[in-house]
């Protein structure tokens, strides 16, 4: 009766309005590549989420590792993907009509600065069409700009912008989101955040991104590790899943090779974690922290570190400095990937519906549930007191039994202790607010919603709620 009585509180205190996963527009994307062969890794998942955004360049560059005449790939290493893509479109554009067209990706994909590492004195083509996105004022929407290699190219783009148009730099430094896998040449130092530091462009350098990089044997846990095997890789991913999918280059048994640069578009996948502008809240790319400026990186937990000042990378980068000590069972090393690792199953599992979304119909495949909120996903609420959260209407496309789980993020919240939450199975959750939390603090509450389906799929959503 108790409980009866609480879940009718519940839906009365509840607000009406719904708040859909996904339901704001699109992000715009600009990609920046160096061709290596994760790269290539990469780009095969990155064309199966290309419904997920408005992308707006695919643009090949240079880095510390890759350029013209140095382990070069080729001008047009990506054609074969592409044509790949051409071939599958028809059967992707079942599961979603957003999929851009193979021309609209191929008007797109154009060559920037790639005949040294670090060059930028060229005018490309690649620049070009970056400066021609950044000055364009019919759409004020942000620009993620990845850099899944050296910033040559954006850097070379900036500078003319900087030259010709000076006027426009505030403007153009608004539209600008970075996420940078590794400051792959010297230019983010020696041109982008000396010459556009003043704006406070949001900068996310990772190197959480070694989760997914070569060496993920080495220290990966034995449960996210399960899904990047080949005798999960070969069924889910290469083996019968079109000509995209047949073009991923795991390793000869099927092992997951490496996709280093993926983080850099899991970051703004649409998952309902919110997590695009608040780089410290976590999601399937990762979780960062604020260092200096408006630049984030990877949070380090080892007591008395001081970040570098200049380049965060190979050579000095937490994470790939420690993964060379080789130090057996390294719980910090395994504590500073946990912002990545944790979602290896659903992301995984998310990749192998898109595959099947290459050969099957919309009726044979899975599709993620469609996560609602009957509230505000921001709320306020008084140290002590019980507040009702609640997923009522949820649903999934497929009408797949679905499951709820409502789980903390403590990381993200400023209220670190652990809360203990009854019922957190139920679409419905009653939070108990603890007593001794401070005015402005906040809580990070993420409800988890999972269907049956095959593979099954995960979405969220997240409710931040600051005492008032």
């Amino acid at each position: 009766m108790i409980k009866r009585i609480l879940l009718l509180l519940c839906y009365i205190t509840c607000l009406l309005p719904q708040c859909l996963a996904g339901a704001n527009e699109k992000l715009r994307v600009i990609v920046t590549s160096d061709g290596e062969i994760d790269d290539e890794c990469s780009i095969v998942r990155f064309l199966l989420y290309a419904n997920e955004w408005d992308i707006e360049g695919i643009i090949t560059s240079s880095s510390q590792y890759h350029w013209q005449g140095h382990k070069w790939a080729g001008d047009d290493w990506i054609n074969p993907y592409l044509d790949a893509y051409e071939k599958v479109y028809d059967n992707l554009k079942q599961h979603d009509r957003d999929y851009p067209t193979p021309q609209y990706l191929r008007e797109r994909t154009v060559l920037g600065n790639v005949k040294a590492e670090g060059e930028m004195d060229e005018v490309t083509e690649g620049s070009e069409l970056i400066v021609n996105v950044l000055l364009d004022e019919t759409d004020p929407r942000p620009v993620w700009i990845q850099a899944w290699g050296g910033t040559n190219t954006i850097a070379r783009a900036l500078k003319t912008i900087e030259e010709k148009y000076p006027e426009k730099m505030e403007y153009v430094a608004n539209k600008i989101r970075l996420f940078l896998i590794w400051e792959q040449d010297n230019t983010y130092q020696s041109y982008i955040r000396k010459n556009w530091g003043k704006y406070n462009i949001l900068t996310i350098i990772s190197d959480q991104f070694i989760t997914y990089f070569y060496h993920w044997k080495k220290f990966l846990p034995a449960e996210p590790q399960k899904y990047l095997v080949g005798s999960w890789m070969n069924p889910n991913i290469k083996n019968g899943h079109g000509e995209l999918c047949a073009l991923y280059k795991s390793h000869e048994n099927g092992d997951f090779r490496s996709e280093g640069d993926s983080p850099a578009y899991f970051h703004v996948i649409p998952t309902g974690l919110r997590n695009a502008e608040h780089p410290d809240w976590g999601g399937w790319g990762g979780r960062y922290v604020k260092v200096r400026e408006n630049t984030w990186l990877d949070p380090v937990e080892e007591e008395g570190y001081e970040y570098p000042e200049g380049r965060w990378y190979t050579s000095n980068a937490w994470g790939r400095t420690r993964l060379k000590k080789e130090i057996p069972n390294d719980s910090l090393l395994l504590s500073y990937l946990k912002p990545t690792w944790r979602w290896i199953a659903p992301l995984q599992n998310d990749f192998a519906a898109r595959a099947d979304w290459c050969v099957k119909s919309y009726e044979e495949a899975n599709h993620a549930p469609v996560v609602m909120l009957a509230h505000e996903a921001d709320m306020q609420a008084e140290a002590g007191s019980r507040i009702c959260l609640s997923a009522e209407g949820t649903k999934d496309p497929d009408g797949d039994k679905l499951t709820y789980r409502w789980w903390q993020y403590q990381e993200a919240g400023t209220y670190r202790k652990c809360i203990d939450l009854q019922d957190a199975n139920d679409q419905r959750l009653w939070l108990q607010i603890p007593s001794d939390i401070q005015k402005g603090e906040t809580i990070h509450m993420i409800c988890e919603v999972s269907d049956n389906g095959t593979p099954s799929l995960t979405r969220y959503q997240r409710v931040v709620i600051t005492i008032k």
